[in-house]
């Protein structure tokens, strides 16, 4: 097993946990991701134990690797987090986008409203992704995007949840909306004002499948890995 293919392995799956590709609560087992991926078991156990160790997933010797699910206590601990690392970077990220950034942020947006309008969550969630890691990445700070990617693993996995609250579909794009308006008009204050929004609003849809402190957690829909 190359360094490569392991560090591209890891690579695809701390993705597919930040864009919710897998559910809360969800047992990964090794050969079926690995079959989804279309290579062998041992990358993907490495990677999956790398992911592990920091925090994404929870292993343990009787129940494997596993998706952790968060309480409302914990939740609210990472929106917090959020709003303060992701408000920075839109804030920096406003001053120094591009023309082409702009255009690309656009076209993401154009993507976001078709996925929302069909209901596809992956098309939705993965347009989201990028859109708002073109404007993070402007604001020429690896340190604050590496804090952010941190944090997006502990709530990645709960973001398809909120397609399965028709008034989610509803407000999503909102923010964007509004987030898109202050980066053309070069507003740092108001784009960072609208990522917050953008953060707070789906947060409060999300909240509501958190587990209630140590108690049982709530159903989630079983979603096939694809």
């Amino acid at each position: 097993m190359s360094d490569t293919q392991q560090d591209s392995t890891y690579a695809t799956l701390r993705q597919w946990v930040t864009v919710g590709r897998f559910l809360p609560g969800e047992r990964l087992k090794i050969r079926e991701v690995a079959q989804a991926l279309g290579m062998g078991t041992m990358p993907v156990r490495a990677a999956l134990l790398r992911l592990a160790a920091e925090g994404a997933l929870t292993h343990s010797p009787n129940c494997g690797v596993s998706v952790p699910r968060l309480s409302k206590a914990e939740f609210d601990d990472v929106l917090q987090n959020r709003l303060l690392l992701e408000g920075e970077a839109a804030e920096r990220g406003a001053l120094r986008l591009s023309a082409g950034d702009k255009d690309v942020l656009r076209a993401l947006l154009a993507v976001m409203t078709q996925a929302l309008a069909a209901k596809d969550a992956k098309a939705y969630l993965d347009a989201n992704e990028a859109f708002h890691m073109v404007l993070y990445r402007a604001a020429g700070s690896p340190l604050l995007l590496n804090l952010i990617e941190t944090v997006w693993l502990k709530v990645g996995p709960l973001s398809n949840q909120l397609f399965d609250d028709n008034a989610a579909l509803g407000v999503l794009n909102d923010a964007h909306d509004d987030l898109m308006g202050a980066l053309d008009a070069g507003d740092a204050a108001a784009a960072r004002r609208a990522l917050e929004r953008d953060l707070f609003v789906a947060g409060q849809f999300l909240r509501r499948v958190c587990q209630k402190g140590d108690g049982p957690a709530l159903p989630m829909k079983k979603e096939k890995i694809s």
